[in-house]
């Protein structure tokens, strides 16, 4: 069985699914790559492998500070979600002169020591929890249909043109870099299903139309048969494939 590695084959093991060659699919070539479209946004934004976790990093520039948003169009247009920020510079603790830093540069060799190991943890832990207290993480805004980056913090006061800033983010799969994307079962299924309603519903306006031999078109059957399995696949969407929420606690 031939794989399929491009648009262009989904395309076509689209329509031999259909019946191409033996039946006519009354379908443009316009519809057709809108379906797949509608098919390729769906998978990325609901399907745990249409995403993958990546560190993306921004450097501050004084349009930023001013505008105190990030424009995620510079960054990485595939973003799809922002989890976290960290921020690297001048005024942040990953330096030298860090306490945590200096604590584990000066009792490195005690650390073969099993009972000072577990005394460093104890002061790793109590820094952490005095960090988070004055120093909590920043809290994140981000909206796709702007593309804005938003952190909660006074911009003027705490970052500095030339700081680094690294986000936790989930970006879309490029199905042009990594060819399996266009292979996936749940895809090839689903992007089947709205070609054929829309075929379905090309064909509805010649419902009732007598054909030679007595043939009529029935094509709100074939709606209907599209409808359902366009339900069930995106049930099995909800059910199998799409990440459970992330709930806060504490």
């Amino acid at each position: 069985m031939a794989r399929v590695s491009s648009r262009q084959d989904l395309k076509d093991y689209c329509f031999r699914r259909l019946g191409y060659p033996v039946v006519e699919i009354n379908v443009d070539d316009a519809q057709v790559e809108d379906r797949i479209d509608d098919a390729i946004e769906l998978f990325t934004e609901y399907h745990f492998d249409g995403v993958e976790p990546q560190y993306l990093k921004h450097q501050i520039t004084q349009e930023d500070i001013d505008n105190q948003y990030l424009n995620m169009d510079l960054v990485d247009e595939r973003v799809v979600s922002v989890v976290r920020c960290f921020q690297f510079g001048q005024n942040t603790s990953g330096n030298l002169f860090n306490v945590k830093y200096q604590i584990a540069l000066n009792d490195f060799y005690g650390l073969r020591n099993p009972v000072s190991l577990q005394n460093y943890d104890i002061t790793m832990r109590h820094l952490e929890m005095l960090e988070d207290i004055l120093t909590p993480e920043k809290k994140v805004r981000f909206n796709r249909v702007t593309n804005r980056l938003y952190l909660d913090m006074k911009w003027d006061e705490e970052v500095n043109v030339g700081d680094w800033l690294v986000f936790e983010s989930y970006v879309a799969v490029d199905p042009e870099v990594f060819r399996e994307f266009y292979n996936d079962r749940f895809l090839k299924e689903y992007a089947t299903v709205l070609i054929k309603k829309q075929w379905a519903t090309n064909l509805s306006k010649f419902e009732g139309l007598q054909l030679p031999g007595g043939v009529q078109f029935n094509a709100q059957q074939m709606l209907s048969e599209a409808n359902e399995e366009k339900n069930r696949l995106e049930e099995e969407l909800s059910l199998k494939y799409e990440l459970p929420p992330d709930f806060m606690t504490g």
